[in-house]
């Protein structure tokens, strides 16, 4: 899987170069960081075999995010996202009143291509398209879970999908610039509980929404 995703990454960057010569005059850094919401538009199955008539959500998170953009061209550019936020999962259906029945980390690091339609205007819109591979870490049972079921171990299976991004900076200075952005993810994970011998899956499509505000330079 990791090397998928580096191929991807690769053929992402070979696609988008050019000879140096030609872009030497055009390429540019820019670098953003952004308070972000990370609110998953989840779908969850089963719990099974043990709780067919049960499920989870998944909360929504807060966090800083930062990004690095090289414009390959005035218009094309490419842009590395770096996030990581925790989320609560809490009990539905049989488990409703269960409250928190887990915890994970989430790390999304997302590459995205861009089209930027105006990028020498103070005001800058783009869209981009991209991938994400998503790395589940730290993430465990609750207590309430435990006392109701026995010593639990929580995994959730690492995740590959596209990423959709639109966003817009607005100049403050010549260098620095508000940036408003929104992504969306696709994030299909299966959770699985341990407990003893007993395994118990649920499959979980995150596809978290994820607006962002905040401030960037370019170099």
């Amino acid at each position: 899987m990791k090397s998928a995703i580096l191929a991807s990454i690769g053929v992402a960057l070979v696609a988008l170069a050019v000879p140096a010569h030609a872009q030497e005059a055009d390429k540019r850094w820019i670098v953003r960081a952004r308070a972000i919401r990370v609110t998953p538009t989840e779908k969850t199955g089963p719990i099974l075999p043990s709780f067919p008539t049960a499920n989870t959500a998944v909360t929504n998170s807060y966090a800083p995010e930062v990004d690095f953009t090289y414009m390959v061209t005035k218009h094309i550019g490419t842009e590395l996202i770096l996030a990581t936020t925790k989320h609560h999962i809490d009990g539905r259906g049989a488990l409703d009143g269960l409250g928190k029945a887990g915890s994970t980390w989430v790390l999304p690091p997302t590459l995205t291509v861009q089209y930027h339609f105006a990028p020498d205007a103070h005001i800058r819109p783009y869209i981009g398209a991209g991938v994400n591979y998503t790395i589940f870490y730290s993430s465990k049972a609750s207590n309430a879970l435990e006392s109701a079921i026995g010593d639990t171990k929580l995994k959730m299976k690492d995740s590959f999908g596209y990423a959709l991004q639109a966003g817009v900076d607005i100049d403050i200075t010549p260098r620095v610039f508000l940036n408003f952005d929104i992504k969306y993810i696709d994030i299909d994970t299966t959770a699985r509980l341990t407990t003893g011998s007993l395994v118990n899956r649920e499959r979980v499509h995150l596809d978290p929404l994820v607006p962002g505000i905040g401030i960037g330079m370019r170099f």
